[in-house]
């Protein structure tokens, strides 16, 4: 399992559920890191395609090349991780993210942050409670 290591200054209690928050979010980083990571394959491979039409090899090539610079252009600044923007939340933020998580675990109580994430990832109805949540 990948570790996320999120540092931040909130009560215990509250650090547990960003960290909780940041080790759910490494599994939706990935789907969306996909979902842009198709648009600028779109692009690329749509250019390349109406390069070939027009220009045969050497339309590919060029199409792919605008196209790959096209798909730079359009998904830059999408990729930042979900853990860094969760950490970056400012505290009256990460207070609400907070009482939302709690809410939604109700009665379960935790003495660590270790306890709490393997109380959650064991329970894939928790899991995507919170993650439909936030």
């Amino acid at each position: 399992m990948l570790r996320v290591h999120c540092i931040s200054k909130m009560p215990p209690r509250v650090d547990d559920v960003m960290k909780l928050c940041c080790e759910l979010s490494t599994n939706q980083q990935v789907k969306a890191t996909v979902k842009q990571s198709g648009k600028g394959a779109v692009a690329a491979g749509g250019l390349a395609f109406a390069g070939g039409l027009i220009g045969g090899p050497l339309g590919i090539a060029v199409g792919g090349a605008v196209g790959g610079l096209l798909g730079c252009w359009l998904t830059s600044g999408q990729f930042k991780p979900l853990p860094h923007v969760i950490m970056e939340l400012t505290p009256n933020q990460q207070q609400r993210l907070y009482e939302d998580i709690v809410a939604i675990l109700g009665s379960i109580t935790w003495t660590d942050v270790a306890q709490l994430t393997a109380l959650v990832m064991g329970n894939a109805t928790l899991q995507q409670q919170i993650l439909s949540d936030k």
